[in-house]
C-alpha cells in the first residue's frame, strides 16, 4: 500500500477491495488504477466507484437493480459487517448473482470515529436537504450517495419492466417491543406486495408506515427512482467486532435472496403494521422527554399523558393506542425527537391502492 498526497492509500493487493471491503473502506484506501474494476467469480464484474462504493453486473441479463446499504450512521456496525461479508461472498462465488447491485457504505467518517454521525445526521439530508447545509462532513456524503445512486438507476431498465429495490440497513439505539422492524416511506400507495412478502421472509415483525414525505435515503430511491425501499431497523447499535451476526440471519438470507433472486425461508405471518399519525421535533434546547431514557421504541403510552414539552408546546396523549418510536431528547432542534404511531387495521390497509 501507498500513501497519496490527499491522504489516502493506494492498495497494491486489489482482491483485499472485495475479500474485505469494510477494511479496504476503514482504511481510506484506493485501489492501482488499473484494477478498480474487473471480474470475479461467475463471470460477475465489479466496479469500485469511490469510497465505500461498490457496483456489480451479472455475467447474465439482471432480473432487478437493487441498492443495499448500510452504516448510514457509522455506529450501527451489524449491518456494515453483513454487507463487508456478503460482498467476499459474491467475488468468490459463494453468493450468485442474479440483480444489479450497487453496494453502499454511508458514513464512513462516522464508523471510522466509532460515531453516529460527525456533524450533520446523514440519514436526515436526502432528496436534496444536504443543499442547505453551508458546510460539514456528511453535506458532502450525502451529494456523492446521491449521485451514485442516480448514476446507478439511469443505468437501469425501468422500473415497470425489471423491479427497482433498496434495502437500507441499521440498528437502533435503544431497544425496542418489536426488535426487529421495517419503515416504508411515503409514497402515497400501500406498499407494495413484494416488500411486504420480503419482509416477512426475513423475520421482520412490524412495519411502520410513514404518512409524509421525508428526507431519508429510502425516501429518496422510492420518491425519485420508484425503487421498493425500506430501511430495516434490526437491533441493537454496537461497536465493530462485537456483533452477534447469527442474531441476523433472517434479514441476511432475505438479502441474500433477493440478490441471487432465489426463494428463501418459509411462510412466515405477516408483520404487524403501524402508521405514523404525529411527529414531536425538537424546538429548541429547552426541550424535554416525559420519558424515562431506556424506554424501547413502540411502547404504549397512556391516554392524557404529558410525553413531551418544550417552552409553550406540549404533547399529549389523546388517544388509547399510541405508541413511541425513536424517542431522542438529544438530536439538534428541528430534528425529530420522536414519532407517534397507532396499529393499522387490515381493512384500512386493503382500502389503500397498492404499489407496484
Amino acid at each position: 500500500m501507498t500513501s497519496n498526497a490527499d491522504g489516502t492509500r493506494t492498495m497494491t493487493d486489489a482482491p483485499g477491495l472485495l475479500t474485505d471491503f469494510l477494511s479496504f473502506s476503514l482504511a481510506d484506501a484506493r485501489p492501482v488504477a488499473d484494477r478498480a474494476g474487473g471480474e470475479c467469480a461467475h463471470g460477475v464484474r465489479y466496479q469500485w466507484l469511490g469510497a465505500g462504493l461498490l457496483q456489480f453486473e451479472p455475467e447474465a441479463k439482471p432480473v432487478a437493480s437493487v441498492v443495499v446499504s448500510a452504516g448510514v450512521h457509522g455506529d450501527e456496525t451489524a449491518p456494515i459487517e453483513l454487507v463487508s461479508r456478503m460482498v467476499a461472498d459474491i467475488a468468490c462465488g459463494a453468493l450468485p448473482l442474479a440483480c444489479r447491485l450497487l453496494v453502499v457504505l454511508g458514513n464512513i467518517g462516522a464508523m471510522r470515529a466509532a460515531c453516529r454521525y460527525l456533524d450533520d445526521d446523514l440519514n436526515r439530508l436526502f432528496c436534496g436537504a444536504h443543499a442547505r447545509l453551508h458546510g460539514g462532513s456528511e453535506k458532502a456524503r450525502a451529494a456523492t450517495l446521491e449521485a451514485a445512486t442516480a448514476r446507478f438507476f439511469a443505468q437501469a431498465a425501468p422500473a415497470d419492466a425489471a423491479p427497482r429495490w433498496h434495502i437500507d440497513m441499521h440498528t437502533a439505539i435503544r431497544a425496542s417491543v418489536f426488535e426487529q422492524f421495517a419503515l416504508l416511506p411515503h409514497t402515497g400507495r400501500a406498499p407494495a406486495d413484494a416488500m411486504l412478502e420480503w419482509l416477512a421472509r426475513a423475520r421482520i415483525a412490524a412495519i411502520l408506515l410513514h404518512t409524509a414525505a421525508g428526507t431519508t435515503y429510502t425516501q429518496f430511491t422510492a420518491q425519485t427512482y420508484e425503487a421498493m425501499a425500506c430501511t430495516l431497523e434490526l437491533g441493537k447499535v454496537r461497536p465493530f467486532g462485537q456483533n452477534d451476526l447469527s442474531h441476523f440471519d433472517a434479514a441476511d438470507r432475505a438479502v441474500r435472496s433477493l440478490v441471487a433472486n432465489v426463494a428463501s425461508g418459509s411462510a412466515t405471518p405477516m408483520p404487524r403494521v403501524f402508521t405514523v399519525v404525529d411527529q414531536i421535533t425538537k424546538r429548541t434546547d429547552a426541550f424535554e422527554l416525559a420519558l424515562a431514557s431506556d424506554v424501547p421504541n413502540f411502547t404504549v403510552l397512556a391516554k392524557g399523558q404529558e410525553v413531551a414539552r418544550d417552552g409553550d408546546y406540549r404533547y399529549i396523549v389523546t388517544r388509547g393506542d399510541e405508541r413511541i418510536v425513536f424517542p431522542n431528547p438529544s438530536v439538534k432542534p428541528g430534528l425529530r425527537a420522536g414519532l407517534i404511531v397507532v396499529e393499522t387495521t387490515a381493512e384500512t390497509l386493503a382500502r389503500t391502492p397498492r404499489g407496484s
